[in-house]
């Protein structure tokens, strides 16, 4: 590296411990921060250094761009990486840092700023030629509610009304009939304000059948950008993804070519540079494909990509920052096997996804060929309601999409943390579904069609056997001690406790 020495990694968890790795490996030194709840987290002990940044309750701390720019200053760091979520998609913070003089790792805060803003990336589209979802709103002017109501028509139904600040989410409403439509956009300029500040709204047709598909994007600061192919992350819940993998079981060679040749446009009319990722609503049912959004980020499914191209997408942003120009032409990218990622959550999928928290007391990572956990959690993590239930990720690699779900399952199986509930059965019986298997899925699926059954949930069915051995070794005891024959190892052991305090 020729300029970056030293990197402050703003975020937590298994994205911080990702970057320390990153660093390490290119002989750059990283700076941690925590708040007090994330005390004895892994990141804090790998880094070169952590700071303190705050009490609990402690999301804000992260957020508190001046107190990690002092960070920076105190500990000689010369760049700063957002990892997701939390800073990365802020321009204000990225200028902030720019200001301070120190290199933000990612895009630059103008092409944050007009990604961000949903009607303005819709403009930018539009000017590109990459195809968008038929809708009102494809300019960057606030539309009233009366002007919405108006266009409806022109969009057809059923519609989703979508913050233009929004994501994850947030500030979204599906409407199937006029009379819904006020409320609807009442709800979503209400949940937008909250979120994100701004309560614009716009309105896009909702395509039922749909697939989730997004293009992984690399962008130097030289003007060259790349596609790394695409993923599929259409088993998602509350719009949040659960299950993403590489390639999709849907896209054939021309239409990869299409997709990846959007995406680039995309990126191209962004003046793109850095990691990022163009996402696109697939029809299931005509195949034709429709910008949704770009996020200027990493992605929490990148490691998908990385697993079936061979780039590490981490170290790739590094470099970029650094002012290296990319080590790939278009060419040199190839997509080998198949990735399944799936994401380990602190969630009870027994009691309606409800995030848990706890105390890990105990925890088996799952290990074999092919086989990635990323994790920002250990034997003794607390589990806070602080922060994302997000706990790692377990990443699989095989040579085709049936070895690859069979090694996922394998893997969920001996993936056992205690003390928190996870949705681990959950994600086994997603997997052995015949939807899943087959490839038959869309964004809808899990609320609407896929129901997880309780009676074969592996974690209960565990309890059970406990239970049951328990029960009949009691029941052994008590034999035992009405016939006063060799007494159980429990008893004997008890016996010598008393003796051993007799003795002292």
């Amino acid at each position: 590296m020729k300029k970056l020495k030293k990197v402050l990694i703003a975020n937590r968890g298994e994205i911080a411990m990702r970057l320390i790795r990153a660093c390490e490996e290119l002989g750059l030194e990283s700076v941690a921060v925590f708040s007090e709840a994330d005390r004895m987290a892994p990141h804090v002990h790998a880094a070169h250094e952590a700071y303190c940044i705050g009490p609990p309750p402690a999301l804000e701390s992260y957020l508190r761009v001046d107190k990690l720019i002092d960070v920076a200053r105190r500990a000689g760091a010369d760049s700063v990486h957002p990892g997701y979520g939390f800073l990365a998609e802020k321009a204000d913070a990225a200028e902030a840092f720019t200001q301070a003089g120190i290199t933000w790792i990612g895009p630059a805060p103008e092409t944050i700023r007009r990604m961000g803003d949903k009607l303005a990336a819709r403009a930018a589209m539009i000017e590109a030629g990459v195809p968008l979802v038929p809708g009102i709103g494809g300019k960057e002017e606030s539309l009233s509610d009366q002007d919405l109501m108006e266009s409806a028509k022109e969009v057809g139904f059923p519609m989703m009304v979508k913050a233009a600040a929004g994501g994850g989410g947030k500030g979204m409403r599906q409407v199937y009939r006029m009379e819904e439509l006020a409320e609807a956009i009442r709800i979503a300029r209400r949940e937008a304000e909250s979120a994100f500040g701004d309560d614009r709204v716009y309105i896009e047709r909702l395509i039922a059948n749909a697939r989730h598909i997004e293009v992984q994007l690399l962008g130097d600061q030289h003007g060259n950008i790349i596609h790394l192919g695409e993923r599929d992350c259409s088993i998602q819940r509350r719009h949040q993804k659960l299950i993403e993998e590489s390639p999709s079981p849907v896209v054939d060679p021309e239409l990869r070519a299409a997709l990846g040749a959007a995406a680039v446009r995309a990126a191209q009319a962004a003046n793109y540079h850095s990691a990022g990722t163009v996402e696109f609503i697939l029809d299931n049912d005509t195949k034709e494909f429709f910008f949704l959004e770009m996020n200027t980020r990493l992605q929490v499914e990148h490691t998908v990509t990385e697993r079936v191209t061979g780039i590490d997408i981490a170290r790739a942003m590094l470099s970029i920052a650094d002012g290296e120009p990319l080590q790939y032409r278009q060419k040199d990218v190839q997509q080998r096997g198949w990735s399944i990622e799936c994401r380990i959550v602190a969630e009870d999928p027994r009691n309606n996804f409800m995030p848990a928290i706890g105390r890990i007391v105990g925890l088996t990572v799952p290990t074999g060929p092919g086989v990635r956990v990323d994790t920002g959690i250990w034997y003794g993590s607390e589990i806070t309601p602080y922060y994302d239930s997000l706990l790692a990720k377990l990443v699989i690699r095989d040579s085709s999409r049936e070895a690859a779900i069979i090694r996922t399952r394998r893997a969920l199986e001996e993936f056992q943390i205690t003390g928190v509930p996870t949705v681990i059965p959950f994600l086994i019986q997603m997997l052995d579904s015949p939807e899943f298997r087959s490839g038959q899925v869309h964004t809808k699926f899990l609320e609407d069609e896929f129901h997880f059954n309780r009676e074969h949930d592996p974690e209960v069915m565990r309890t059970a056997a406990v239970a049951a051995a328990l029960l009949a070794h009691r029941r052994t005891r008590r034999a035992l001690a009405l016939t006063d024959v060799a007494p159980s190892p429990w008893r004997l052991y008890g016996r010598r406790e008393a003796l051993d305090r007799r003795l002292k």
